[in-house]
């Protein structure tokens, strides 16, 4: 009977470092899209020292997720009481971080709202100027999500126009519509924009688009990551009795 319950423990540790496997596999993928993608999205992210560095972090932990799987997978398919402990104490440090992360994703929520963005928009937005990190890095995303602002074109009103460009417009060029949504994209009508004519202009604000945009895939990695940590309890649980049970 004793043998029989080692040996199911054995399986199931393999099953579930199969799954961790699989995830530390999908977070090593879309690590290295985020960083190589040729379609804007990886100039948003290099312009911005803090996605700059998301980006490799969750590099970083796929690829630390797929060793993982592979040692447990290891571990437990060959009664390894030596990979098994090494699977358990980066287990344990994994799952610790990420559960440090979501709290403070949790705390710090209030940074992410329609209130705050539009606040630091008209305090440090520099319109055209493709020098300033966070101008180029917003000048990006609107032009990649064909949107304007937070909320819209009048956020614009409260940012004052350049010195050295004062016949400069108040909507920036990034919002103009394009008939393709790149930097290198042809404008429609970029005079007629800059000139306040609402058709040739993208009129919705970034904040509802991208949320839009993201708003499934913000549920869908919350329940990923819910997954994940439960994963990884009990990879580690299973770990352990199987730690224990091997002579």
């Amino acid at each position: 009977m004793e043998g029989d319950c080692l040996s199911c423990m054995k399986y199931l540790m393999f099953l579930f470092n199969f799954f961790i496997f699989l995830g530390g596999a999908c977070l090593l993928g879309l690590g290295i899209w985020v960083i190589v993608d040729p379609t804007g999205f990886r100039e948003i992210v290099a312009a911005n020292p803090l996605l700059f560095t998301g980006a490799y972090i969750m590099l970083a932990m796929g690829a630390m997720l797929f060793l993982l799987g592979f040692l447990g997978c290891c571990g437990a398919i060959r009664e390894n009481k030596c990979l098994l402990l090494f699977f358990f104490m980066f287990i344990l440090l994994i799952f610790l971080a990420e559960l440090s992360a979501a709290i403070l994703a949790f705390i710090f929520r209030e940074n992410l709202t329609r209130e705050f963005f539009t606040k630091e928009l008209k305090k440090h937005y520099l319109r055209n100027n493709d020098t300033d990190v966070f101008s180029s890095t917003w000048n990006s995303v609107m032009i990649t999500f064909a949107c304007c602002g937070v909320n819209g074109p009048e956020d614009f009103e409260a940012v004052p126009l350049l010195p050295y460009s004062p016949s400069e417009s108040a909507t920036p060029e990034a919002c103009c519509q394009r008939k393709l949504q790149s930097r290198e994209g042809v404008f429609v009508n970029k005079e007629a924009c800059l000139t306040g004519v609402e058709r040739f202009q993208n009129r919705q604000g970034c904040y509802t688009v991208i949320l839009n945009s993201f708003e499934t895939y913000v549920y869908l990695a919350g329940a990923l990551a819910i997954g994940v940590l439960a994963i990884e309890l009990f990879a580690m649980i299973f770990a352990m009795c199987l730690f224990r049970g091997i002579q």
